[in-house]
């Protein structure tokens, strides 16, 4: 998703004051009786089922963090208004920037003192929860009692259950299923005026692209007669893809055959690396491949006399390319040795997350929370988070559809989305009869990467999935982790710069064991194996 720079102001604590103050500003936070909220204890204003929640007005402190400096807009979206106005729960939102919430949240958790609910997976990690489950309440039996809209979707949805379940058998952060996600993460890009000048086919094997991308560096496709193309520009998993290697999560984990597998050691990730060592050394891949920050690449892409990049992996073609995007299309994935095609992504779809929103124990009022927390968890409701309100965003059709409005002259439909909704982040549930009453634009956005899902979703391998640790794993990690994982790199760009792999391959191996090997690969297989067991 691309994440928009927006110049609307944060409300925000002051980043340059001293910790004491700050402890003492957060303070406030806790959800005591402020006067306009019923005493604790106070059953009889509190309604089980149905609306209001609450007979007299109470309030709730939600803290969330968004990007950057994207602002508060979003709590003028409709939806939330009329949520108030129904449910006689007020929100008093706490907008932190992700610029300097890492400071704040250190802050936050030495005190001890915390909002009444936290909203959005950016706001708190996995380990953040696990090493302070003190701070958050578990959530099975108000799920149970007062959430039957989110319930409901766990039964039909199981796998939000089993991504929210955390390592002691309890939930303590609620999940989302995001409307209109693709399967498919990145898919192979190419430019189709390249071929077309060459008199070539869209590449359909691996050795159909190496012929195609030799033909981009020795025959100057772009007609500018200079030897300034780059046949492929990045070494990413997407380029070993072919191989089966699809690592959705990055953490060099797969799902073979049930089992969880590292693949760093596997003869499938060995001749994906002689494959990259051969593309390196014949000059298809790009001079500067270990060298090049972000910035860099983006220039490339965005070349201004001419277009100079002819093969990758992208979201979508429009994402990148710039003035240059009509020449590039998406194509189906590449057949590997084997004959088959493996794309990166997830086969029940790219919309799954935990730790949307939290509970927590400073709250006199967890049931409130709750009961609020579910009214995010209807089809309408979701729809009205990610992109913006009825009437305001989304225009409900006379048939029982609905569709996305064309946004303000000179903004950008996802820049508006973030504007007028909680977007990726918070509680919601969009179930897939539902989507299909989801109308949108095949030429952009979100409308345009399901239509390019298609020409790869029914290759989409299963990813290792999001697993959860134990505190005692979480302390582990990223020990092994960091040599490993530096290591793992380091060896990859080796190999693919110098070769000698078989005769490397042994050493390289035996260095990891000695690294720790084992132990991580436990970990992870033993987080794998609970997150599979939870029904």
């Amino acid at each position: 998703m691309v994440k928009p720079v927006k110049k609307t102001p944060v409300k925000k604590l002051a980043t340059g004051l001293l910790a004491a103050v700050m402890l003492a500003g957060l303070a406030g936070c806790g959800g005591g009786n402020n006067g306009n909220n019923a005493a604790e204890g106070d059953t009889g204003a509190f309604n089980k089922e149905g609306l209001p929640i609450v007979n007299e007005p109470l309030t709730l402190k939600v803290l969330t963090v968004r990007w950057g400096s994207m602002g508060d807009t979003f709590t003028q979206n409709q939806w939330l208004k009329d949520l108030e106005k129904n449910t006689n729960v007020k929100i008093e939102w706490e907008v932190m920037s992700s610029n300097d919430w890492a400071e704040q949240k250190s802050i936050m958790l030495a005190s001890g003192t915390l909002p009444d609910v936290v909203l959005g997976n950016q706001s708190f990690s996995d380990s953040d929860i696990v090493n302070n489950l003190s701070y958050f309440r578990p959530l099975d039996d108000y799920i149970d009692q007062y959430m039957p809209n989110l319930k409901a979707a766990m039964e039909e949805t199981p796998d939000m259950k089993k991504i929210s379940t955390f390592p002691d058998g309890k939930i303590y952060s609620l999940p989302t299923r995001l409307p209109s996600r693709p399967k498919s993460s990145r898919q192979p890009v190419i430019n189709k005026t390249w071929l077309d000048n060459l008199g070539l086919q869209v590449p359909d094997t691996i050795d159909d692209l190496y012929n195609v991308l030799k033909a981009f560096k020795e025959q100057d496709p772009n007609g500018n007669g200079k030897a300034d193309e780059i046949p492929y520009i990045e070494v990413s998993n997407d380029l070993i893809s072919p191989f089966g290697i699809a690592d959705l999560n990055v953490n060099n984990m797969l799902v073979k055959d049930g089992k969880a597998v590292y693949y760093p050691i596997s003869e499938e990730y060995k001749e994906g690396l002689k494959w990259e060592n051969k593309l390196y050394t014949e000059g298809l891949l790009d001079k500067e491949l270990f060298t090049q920050d972000e910035t860099m690449r983006s220039a490339k892409f965005q070349n201004p006399d001419a277009p100079i990049v002819g093969f990758t992996y992208q979201w979508t073609p429009d994402a990148v390319f710039g003035k240059w995007s009509d020449q590039y299309v998406t194509i189906p994935p590449i057949a590997g040795p084997d004959g088959k095609r493996y794309t990166i992504g997830n086969p029940i779809g790219m919309n799954l997350n935990r730790n949307e929103l939290l509970i927590t124990t400073s709250t006199k009022y967890p049931e409130v929370a709750a009961r609020w927390a579910d009214e995010f968890y209807t089809n309408e409701a979701s729809i009205q988070n990610f992109w913006g309100a009825i009437g305001t965003v989304i225009q409900k059709n006379d048939d029982g559809t609905y569709s996305l409005m064309d946004p303000p002259a000179g903004t950008s439909a996802d820049a508006w989305y973030w504007d007028q909704s909680l977007r990726d982040f918070g509680p919601k549930y969009v179930s897939p009869a539902f989507e299909e009453k989801i109308v949108l634009s095949e030429k952009s956005g979100d409308g345009l990467k399901l239509q390019l899902d298609k020409l790869g979703s029914e290759f989409v391998t299963t990813p290792f999935p999001n697993v959860m640790y134990t505190a005692e794993e979480f302390e582990e990690l990223p020990t092994l982790t960091t040599d490993i994982d530096t290591y793992v790199n380091t060896m990859r760009a080796q190999f693919i710069t110098k070769g000698n792999i078989d005769a490397g391959w042994d050493a390289y191996v035996k260095q990891l064991n000695d690294m720790g090997l084992e132990k991580l690969i436990k970990i992870r297989t033993d987080a794998y194996g609970r997150y599979m067991d939870v029904k």
